[in-house]
């Protein structure tokens, strides 16, 4: 039976805060957020260019539902030129964003409801919401800030048991901006080969990262036995409402998600999927004059917030959020979280993103450095 509860609990409670944020702007009260994971630069010219000009070439209808043949080598190419390695195009499927793809993966990989899915908490919402979905065995990991919020392949290796069917990784990862490093993703991908498990790899922030260096689980079997790599351009093209995303994963996977997508969808927009090849195979100019950007604004607010009282932070290393212990306070997050709205400041409990998200805040920095000024003023202000 699904809990619909805790769907509405886990799965919509960023959303929650912004419709929140929405009705106070309504009755007039200035609102500055920092609650929505969302670029705030423009989608690249040459991207929405070559949508308009699939739209004025008519290419509307639908395409195969596993993706059009010209996105998918590029995701070839883009794979070869960032992991070393060139999947088979029966490895590739084109989503509609990479989000429905956490739900397309753990559907094709769950067989029943005795098997375990292990994910980081405090980790982004979907994946506790779609394992209770499956009404599989949730095994929230506890990724913790003494280990800057990194999953520790010790505790990873506590939770597996012969039940353990796949697990989820996010590096840089949402909510706390942390990298994992390379060693501990080798081991943990030493630990799927071990315990013959699944690695769903979320990779959307992949192209984001400031001073530790990306690696990806991937590069071992190269998707082909165990590992399911997610990826779109949602975050580093700043393309979040085009909804478009791929999976790369062993062929009998992308045959079984293949089926629910053609069931489910028929297939992703045929003239997006024209936008993101120009997209992958244009220029990238703006994913480093953006990452630049984001380093300059990651500096302002994890000292801003270094400074209010009960705060502490660390400084993340990838993606665009810092996620503040907020213990010192005395207050929850949620109490926390609502006494910042009433003083102007939209950002998330920690508890959205888990249980052991309770103590923290998330605030995303993609806004603008204005916007993250005026807003330290007056979080310290509500601290005074």
């Amino acid at each position: 039976m699904i809990n619909y509860k805790v769907l509405d609990e886990t799965g919509a409670g960023i959303f929650k805060v912004l419709a929140k944020a929405k009705d106070l702007e309504r009755e007039g009260k200035k609102i500055l957020h920092f609650e929505i994971g969302q670029p705030d630069q423009n989608t690249p010219e040459h991207i929405k260019q070559a949508a308009k000009d699939a739209l004025d070439a008519n290419f509307t209808g639908y395409v195969q539902s596993s993706g059009i043949q010209e996105l998918k080598e590029a995701i070839q190419d883009e794979v070869q030129n960032t992991h070393g390695f060139k999947p088979s195009l029966k490895q590739v499927l084109i989503l509609p964003g990479a989000n429905s793809g956490v739900y397309y993966a753990l559907r094709a990989v769950i067989d029943n409801i005795t098997q375990e899915i292990i994910y980081p908490n405090p980790g982004f919402p979907t994946y506790g919401s779609v394992v209770s979905y499956l009404n599989a065995v949730d095994k929230a990991v506890h990724i913790k800030e003494e280990n800057e919020f990194r999953l520790n392949p010790i505790d990873l290796e506590d939770n597996i048991s012969p039940k353990t069917k796949i697990i989820i990784l996010n590096s840089p990862q949402n909510p706390t901006g942390s990298v994992m490093k390379k060693h501990e993703i080798q081991r943990i991908a030493e630990l799927a080969e071990e315990h013959n498990f699944y690695i769903l790899s979320d990779e959307i922030y992949s192209k984001m990262t400031y001073d530790e260096e990306f690696y990806s689980c991937s590069i071992r079997d190269e998707c082909k036995e165990r590992t399911l790599l997610l990826d779109g351009v949602s975050k580093s093209y700043s393309m979040t409402g085009w909804r478009l995303g791929w999976i790369i994963a062993p062929e009998k996977i992308v045959y079984r998600i293949n089926l629910l997508i053609s069931i489910g969808v028929s297939c992703t927009s045929s003239f997006v999927q024209k936008a993101g090849i120009a997209a992958l195979k244009g220029p990238q100019d703006s994913i480093h004059e953006n990452m630049i950007e984001y380093r300059t604004r990651r500096d302002i607010i994890v000292k801003g917030l270094k400074e209010v009282k009960g705060f502490s932070c660390l400084n993340p290393q990838g993606a665009f959020y810092v996620f503040p212990n907020i213990i010192k306070t005395g207050m929850t997050s949620q109490e926390c979280a609502d006494h910042l709205l009433n003083h102007g400041i939209a950002c998330l409990p920690g508890t959205v993103f888990g249980s052991y998200g309770e103590g923290y805040l998330r605030f995303s920095y993609a806004t603008s450095i204005e916007t993250i000024k005026k807003g330290i003023e007056l979080i310290k202000t509500a601290f005074e």
